[in-house]
């Protein structure tokens, strides 16, 4: 019987598996049994399998002080109607095992040890509603043993989403926070600013936002980022905070679309991977096929979509016509070819960190740093000219092909072009005349 049970699958039985997820389904079932721990885990698989949806979002929102966690953290929870646990929904919304007792160290300006967090993260997400919704946990794992305790624990997220933004501009940003000392909910002068005039006037400035405290926190926050880097490094997306919320929240990355599809392994994933992995173009029809399954799902349906970087030639755009692939708004971004080099020919990474910089515009905070940065070929000066030289070669006829285009000046405040995308996309479409 043992020598049976270690033959590898038939491919039949294999490819049955794999067709209908059979894979996926024990992984997150032996996650759950890890988290709940029953007695009759057996009873318990039969009802979680009545009961629950192993397809709910598991999603941890990590970043610097003041880099947009809740923001983030919010957005996503009402995308997909999950729930959100932070610091502060732990402490002041919940009555857990342990809340006074968190409560206790944080009252007597102590730090909260982190095996207390990790018991407080785990009774939560064990409650109902986070296994049915899903949960987005914010701002945790703060450091790598809170990683190494949550997955003890069974609490492996799916996707985890790394906020990052130059120090400068958190510093800056943080002194706008303003606390509600009856909900203790975090809001900001310019960014999230309450609509209830009630809620305005009791709001106050948190205690610990020096602009020491906050350089303090920062420098805590660098020295465990590259560990909680390397432990969540296949499910991690990072993301520049410093930009228009619009942009951190809501696009559709065409080359970001193709990665996924990779990593996750799809069929379509098999065959778009030989040309990711040599740096070749991936054939417009394969393109097609992702795009079309992906601006079919319920969230783009529902919420719509924004599509970076696509068409990128007439062709494309056609096909995407004969897909019924049709935007309502077109933008094209104009940028001096000086400009063009200077942004691209100057970013650089950081290979331990996966952080990105720029020689003039975000240059790396020490020598160390400094000292160990590469940059991608891509961004060689002369790859650059060979792309530009393909884009210019498309973008007139594509630009007659859509002739209601806007025009944007991309050489300017990001924030002075996001208020022009802005009044474009309020402004209503033009009636056709049958």
């Amino acid at each position: 019987m043992a020598e049976d049970a270690a033959r590898p699958w038939p491919p039949p039985a294999g490819a049955y598996a794999e067709e209908r997820g059979l894979f996926q389904l024990l992984q997150n079932m032996l996650e759950e049994l890890l988290i709940h721990k029953p007695d009759d885990p057996i009873e318990f698989m039969i009802n979680h399998l009545k009961q629950n949806n192993d397809d709910a979002p598991r999603i941890c929102v990590l970043g610097p002080p003041a880099s947009g966690k809740t923001t983030v953290a919010m957005w996503l929870c009402k995308h997909f109607n999950a729930i959100r646990v932070s610091q502060e929904t732990l402490l002041f919304k919940e009555v857990l095992m342990q809340t006074e007792e968190a409560k206790a160290y944080k009252e007597r300006n102590q730090k909260i040890p982190n095996a207390l967090w990790a018991n407080l993260i785990q009774e939560r997400l064990s409650n109902v509603d986070c296994i049915k919704q899903g949960w987005i946990l914010e701002g945790f794992p703060e450091n790598q043993e809170q990683a190494w305790l949550l997955q003890s624990s069974g609490i492996f997220p799916r996707h985890v989403v790394m906020l990052y933004a130059p120090d400068t501009v958190l510093i800056e940003r943080s002194g706008g926070k303003r606390l509600d000392p009856l909900t203790q909910e975090v809001f900001h002068t310019t960014f999230d600013w309450p609509s209830d005039p009630q809620v305005q006037q009791r709001l106050v400035k948190p205690e610990d936002l020096s602009e020491q405290e906050v350089s303090r926190k920062l420098l805590e926050y660098h020295r465990n980022f590259p560990e909680i880097f390397h432990i969540y490094q296949k499910v991690l997306k990072s993301i520049n905070a410093d930009q228009p919320s619009v942009d951190v929240l809501s696009q559709v990355c065409c080359g970001q679309l193709l990665k996924e599809a990779v990593a996750d392994n799809t069929k379509l994933g098999e065959l778009v991977k030989p040309y990711i992995d040599s740096g070749c173009p991936v054939p417009d029809n394969l393109v097609l096929k992702l795009l079309t399954e992906r601006l079919s799902a319920l969230d783009c349906l529902s919420n719509g979509w924004v599509l970076s970087g696509f068409p990128r030639d007439v062709g494309q755009g056609e096909q995407l016509q004969k897909a019924q692939i049709n935007p309502n708004r077109v933008f094209f971004f104009n940028l001096p070819y000086e400009a063009i080099m200077e942004r691209l020919s100057q970013r650089r990474t950081d290979p331990v960190t996966g952080e990105r910089y720029h020689t003039t515009f975000r240059p790396a905070p020490t020598p160390e740093i400094q000292a160990r940065l590469r940059q991608n070929p891509k961004d060689e000066e002369e790859n650059i000219e060979k792309r530009l030289d393909i884009y210019y070669s498309n973008v007139k006829a594509l630009q007659d092909f859509y002739q209601d285009a806007f025009y944007v000046n991309a050489d300017q405040d990001p924030y002075v072009i996001f208020e022009f995308i802005e009044s474009c996309i309020i402004k209503p479409l033009p009636c056709k005349k049958h």
